[in-house]
């Protein structure tokens, strides 16, 4: 297998997002899939007060808010070694009005592009339309994480099907064997938890959870809701710890207490891997139904936890053919009926289990790394055997400056 380069264009750890943690993942595990090949270089985006990473093949950065960084970068780009670029595109974490100063640097990247689209609407509009037809249109290759997003972009941008490749979010393999004694430390042996994490914002419907519990404590007294995550920092910056205060102010009304935990903190991995993996039922209440990704669902099934979800376009893809799993949004006597009967139910509990593991087994990070690698390779072939893409520029180093 010939040796090529990735350069990511994305945000990266240490940044508190889920892009960033998406791209590290890609990262190491399409290094893994090319067999310890040339180490690949990542374009950060980053705001202003970010904190810079420590590895050196992350030393190439854009202002978010900069429009001629991403024109400086492009070229950059296109003078190195790198074979191929993937960009992770997600409207907020570029600069611009719907975030177009990426257009900037697709308009002039003459490397081969593979944009992974985390976002696609069903029903395009201005300013996102513009900005997104641009940016499929100018990439060789567009990966989407749900089946639905293929026929959206053919229907609204007319990309041809075979330009679009479907690849499941990448999960964590999931591990059980720990699972009982992190239970015990934590105190909930004689529980049964219930799990939400993620960023706290006012589209999450943990309120909804919440005003449901009463009743789920009702015929499951040993009931837990676990909620991980701090506030959203863009929404700490508009309305400060509001939601997080309308939430407390629900859990004292019905004398809730002892039967929820709210973990407001940013956690490991490794921590929330073992978080998941403990708890008995994972609830994504979201009231808004056009959500094409969810990485925190991804993550529960792909760690083989039952799951109870309003039914958004990525649970519907995700779960097709487990639509008992769907409660309509606000629904509080279904959330009530449908948690109650999961949660008093061990046999059912572990047959979901079973089932979630079936589904998560596609989903592995080093399963999304060999089908990330297979794209990645063929188009770094292509234009190996191009001489007119060819680029004989000595393969970046250590110090990518």
């Amino acid at each position: 297998m010939m040796s090529y380069q990735v350069a990511y264009v994305s945000t990266y750890p240490p940044k508190k997002c889920g892009i960033a943690t998406y791209t590290y993942h890609l990262r190491q595990n399409v290094q893994k899939a090319k067999w310890g090949s040339l180490a690949d270089p990542v374009v950060i985006i980053k705001e202003k007060n970010d904190e810079n990473p420590r590895d050196s093949f992350l030393k190439w950065t854009i202002n978010k808010n900069r429009r001629e960084d991403y024109k400086k970068m492009a070229e950059k780009l296109n003078k190195s070694s790198v074979s191929v670029v993937s960009l992770q595109h997600e409207f907020g974490i570029f600069g611009g009005d719907a975030g177009q100063y990426i257009l900037e640097f697709v308009r002039r990247l003459k490397k081969p592009l593979v944009t992974t689209f985390h976002t696609v609407f069903r029903t395009p509009a201005e300013p996102y339309a513009s900005v997104q037809r641009d940016i499929a249109e100018r990439s060789d290759r567009l990966i989407v994480m749900n089946h639905k997003a293929i026929d959206d972009l053919t229907r609204s941008f007319h990309i041809p099907k075979n330009k679009i490749t479907f690849i499941p979010h990448g999960t964590p393999v999931p591990d059980l064997k720990g699972r009982e004694a992190f239970r015990a430390s934590l105190g909930w042996t004689d529980r049964k938890v219930v799990m939400t994490f993620g960023f706290l914002s006012r589209n999450k419907g943990i309120e909804t959870i919440l005003q449901t519990l009463p009743r789920v404590v009702e015929k499951v007294p040993g009931v837990l809701y676990v909620i991980v995550g701090q506030t959203h920092p863009n929404v700490k910056r508009q309305e400060g710890e509001s939601y997080r205060e309308y939430l407390k102010a629900i859990i004292s009304k019905n004398g809730l207490q002892d039967h929820v935990l709210m973990i407001d903190r940013f956690m490991s991995e490794h921590d929330l891997v073992k978080y998941i993996t403990a708890c008995d039922l994972y609830v994504t209440p979201y009231p808004g139904l056009e959500q094409i990704t969810s990485g925190t669902l991804a993550y529960a099934i792909g760690l083989g936890r039952p799951v109870l979800t309003t039914p958004y376009r990525y649970a519907q893809d995700l779960l097709k053919g487990s639509e008992e799993l769907f409660v309509p949004s606000g629904d509080l006597a279904a959330w009530a009926l449908k948690m109650s009967a999961l949660l008093a139910d061990s046999s059912l509990l572990n047959s979901y289990q079973k089932k979630m593991e079936r589904i998560g087994m596609l989903m592995s990070w080093p399963q999304a790394g060999k089908n990330y690698n297979r794209v990645f390779s063929q188009l770094a072939q292509n234009t190996a055997t191009d001489p007119a893409q060819s680029s004989e520029a000595d393969y970046i180093a250590a110090d990518p400056s």
